[in-house]
């Protein structure tokens, strides 16, 4: 039986590394991973925060995923979209989750990403 997810994959570019590392660290506040040695070979890298777990791993005729992405669920996401609108992040928002507040980025390689919060609230606008 399938009992959690265990991590999702994004694809990047060849040589791409160090742009995603700034992203998911020092942008979204995520924390690198070693990944088992015969992995780290192939190139790309890992990411957590909590039990969260982001792949990139390389891809040769890499494309980003403009439509497929993570929906990843975050607390007080009107701060966590400050902050990384603050760091240089896009933030577009997006009502059409009744339920929740939710907006969209980019990684800076053009992996889609969403972020979302149950809210009652959901029908106000974000600041």
């Amino acid at each position: 039986m399938i009992a959690a997810l265990d991590h999702v994959q994004l694809a990047a570019p060849v040589g791409s590394e160090d742009a995603l590392r700034s992203f998911y660290v020092d942008v979204l506040g995520m924390t690198e991973v070693a990944k088992p040695p015969v992995l780290a070979a192939r190139g790309g890298c890992w990411f957590a925060a909590g039990e969260v777990q982001l792949h990139l791993g390389v891809e040769a005729d890499f494309r980003p995923a403009r439509k497929a992405h993570p929906g990843l669920r975050v607390r007080d996401i009107e701060a966590y979209a400050r902050q990384l609108a603050e760091r240089g992040a896009e933030v577009v928002w997006d009502d059409n989750l009744p339920g929740h507040l939710r907006f969209y980025s980019t990684d800076p390689v053009g992996n889609r990403l969403e972020f979302l919060e149950p809210s009652p609230a959901a029908t106000r606008k974000p600041v």
